[in-house]
């Protein structure tokens, strides 16, 4: 919380906490938790695209309004770079090799990862781009198909007209 007197943010206060919610591309949730001052969550989604995270305070809103600030410090690791390996070796008693396997077993799957990505994200362009061309096919046969139609409307005007007036 900040304190208005000595301008600064306090340490941890007790009983300030977080509530933590993501939310896959899809609107599903996939993390729907309560944590307090401090605190750390992961979550593997298998959907790719833009995820939502909201953050809420369990503060009293009387609080924020009344002129409170909270500080809050969200660090995102994404893929591999998220699993801490010391922490793996050590719980899981794994060799220097082992742990090394894994790491290197992690960044396969997260380049497999990475491939169907760009394999969703080539395909909906190739869909669009095709949708596009074919919507400027439609529109360029519908300006030719007018074109046409007005040259025979004037066609037939003119000679009409100088039929009319008796010049033909």
């Amino acid at each position: 919380m900040w304190d208005k007197h000595k301008e600064v943010f306090l340490p941890s206060t007790p009983g300030l906490g977080m509530h933590v919610e993501v939310k896959d591309p899809e609107g599903k949730v996939v993390l729907s938790r309560q944590y307090g001052s401090e605190g750390r969550f992961t979550f593997t989604s298998h959907t790719p695209g833009d995820h939502q995270i909201c953050l809420h305070s369990n503060s009293t809103r009387m609080a924020l309004f009344a002129g409170g600030r909270l500080r809050v410090h969200l660090d995102i690791q994404v893929g591999e770079h998220a699993n801490n390996y010391p922490e793996i070796a050590a719980k899981d008693k794994l060799t220097e090799l082992q742990l090394r396997a894994r790491q290197l077993l992690d960044q396969v799957e997260q380049i497999q990862k990475e491939q169907d990505y760009q394999r969703y994200r080539e395909e909906r362009f190739r869909l669009t781009s095709e949708s596009t061309n074919q919507r400027v096919l439609w529109w360029s046969i519908a300006q030719t198909v007018i074109l046409i139609l007005t040259g025979i409307w004037q066609m037939r005007h003119l000679k009409s007209f100088f039929e009319a007036k008796k010049l033909v």
